[in-house]
């Protein structure tokens, strides 16, 4: 099945990164940039949407990895094998780690590089330029659940049993994200 470009609706997600766990964050970010939670979903297709997150600078690891984590790259140059800790990440560019984190669960593809980096937003602290492009009165996703015991459903977004009906679907006329539509 073809889905023409123009019909693709990419819609603004805010998280808030503060007391999260790197890797849990990361796997909910991921799906959402490129785009498998939506209906039209393809492989090949640029289908997914904008990611923003705000105060990567209070993440948290688990376990010892702020001293024992290592981030390695090469300068190109003979000898130019470098590395830093996740604390000194932190310290120098603390929108890196996430950013490393995220993008280390995408196929390094063209579609990669072009399209979907660039819609990965990602700020040290609360403030953003992009208040603008998100719905009035939009909050944060929720935190990802720290196991999967409970009651937290990932597919709807909702509460199971909250209200006694089971799952909270969106009411007629309001996306799930609470955006009304006409």
């Amino acid at each position: 099945m073809s889905f023409p470009g123009k019909a693709i609706q990419r819609t603004w997600h805010l998280i808030d990164a503060s007391s999260q766990t790197v890797g849990r964050l990361a796997t909910t970010v991921a799906p959402l940039l490129k785009g498998k939670h939506k209906p039209t979903y393809r492989p090949n297709g640029d289908c997914g949407d904008v990611v923003v997150i705000v105060n990567a600078e209070k993440v948290n690891f688990s376990g010892k990895k702020w001293k024992d984590k290592l981030y390695r790259w090469h300068t190109g140059y003979p000898g130019g094998l470098k590395q830093r800790t996740a604390n000194e990440m932190l310290e120098k560019a603390p929108d890196r780690i996430l950013r490393k984190a995220i993008l280390g669960m995408l196929s390094r593809t063209n579609l990669r590089h072009k399209y979907i980096e660039p819609r990965l937003k990602i700020y040290a602290g609360a403030e953003h330029p992009h208040t603008a492009q998100l719905p009035d009165g939009v909050e944060p996703l929720k935190k990802h659940p720290r196991s999967r015991t409970g009651n937290y459903h990932f597919g709807l977004g909702g509460i199971l049993g909250q209200d006694g009906t089971g799952f909270s679907y969106a009411s007629p006329g309001v996306s799930q994200d609470g955006v009304r539509y006409k």
